[in-house]
């Protein structure tokens, strides 16, 4: 199975991401999904072999079920350009309508991971939101949140921001609205992955504004690269539970003594192979 760790299709402007190369079509965007994955703002190697695929599966899935305005238009190769009608970019690729894209990552959480923990651990909140005495790392949280962040450039971590600085960012009304539809995303999508075994602690989402001035959903959705999953069948709080997402990388750098800034070691063939398969239970448990 031969990983596609980077694209080129000549006569297209192409900006390249940790994961995905996007393509400008003029009114639209191809947006192709590589096996590349990153931890720690560092792109590893070697790619991880069908994720991008799985990925791109996933998004599709969740479009159509969350029933939201989003910017999907087809996956079907033929719809796009005869540049892009290549076998290796079957199952990977997403014809997009384009955005202005909202300037903020908008994070909903239901339990308390990550740099939410870190926080809650320092001052009892999560991006200024206060929250109750006494929980341990990765409890369910009362009533899920909504924490924005900053959308980094390459290279640089997203930061946790609150909702009064997201307001001056983008307005109240936007921030409201987002805040509202995100937290619904959130409720219906960990539902539905709690009845097929899996806990969603939290996700990303992405949004962007048409020309008309509606707010769609856009990139990917509900992946294992832009979400926490963990089995529910084995889940404890009191420590990071075992995931389905990229966390398996993280823990497995954390074991070798790396410094974070220097190039990243190269993975072994059992991780990028477990990695693999997470991908894909994730994906066979959420879409059945």
């Amino acid at each position: 199975m031969t990983a596609v760790r980077e694209t080129h299709v000549p006569g297209y402007p192409c900006r390249r991401g940790k994961v995905r190369d996007v393509y400008d079509l003029g009114d639209t965007l191809a947006i192709i999904a590589t096996d590349r994955i990153s931890a720690f703002d560092h792109v590893l190697t070697p790619p991880i072999p069908e994720k991008g695929v799985v990925l791109t599966a996933l998004s599709v899935f969740w479009f159509d079920f969350l029933k939201v305005p989003h910017h999907l238009i087809s996956t079907a190769l033929d719809d796009l350009p005869p540049a892009f009608r290549r076998p290796e970019f079957a199952g990977r690729t997403m014809l997009v309508r384009k955005t202005t894209v909202v300037p903020v990552e908008c994070v909903a959480r239901g339990y308390l991971a990550g740099s939410g923990w870190k926080e809650y651990r320092q001052s009892r909140t999560v991006c200024g939101i206060p929250l109750p005495d006494g929980l341990r790392d990765a409890d369910r949280l009362p009533e899920p949140i909504f924490t924005p962040a900053t959308k980094a450039e390459q290279g640089l971590h997203d930061e946790n921001i609150s909702f009064a600085e997201m307001e001056r960012a983008v307005g109240a009304a936007t921030a409201a609205e987002l805040r509202d539809r995100t937290l619904d995303v959130y409720r219906r999508a960990a539902a539905h992955a709690e009845a097929r075994g899996i806990i969603l602690a939290d996700t990303k989402l992405e949004w962007g504004r048409l020309p008309t001035g509606e707010l769609i959903l856009i990139d990917e959705v509900l992946t294992p690269d832009s979400s926490r999953f963990w089995p529910k069948d084995t889940y404890r709080p009191g420590g990071s539970p075992p995931s389905f997402d990229k966390q398996f990388v993280r823990d497995w750098l954390e074991t070798t003594s790396w410094d974070k800034a220097s190039p990243p070691p190269e993975l072994p063939a059992e991780v990028v192979e477990k990695t693999a398969a997470k991908y894909r239970e994730a994906l066979d448990r959420l879409r059945g």
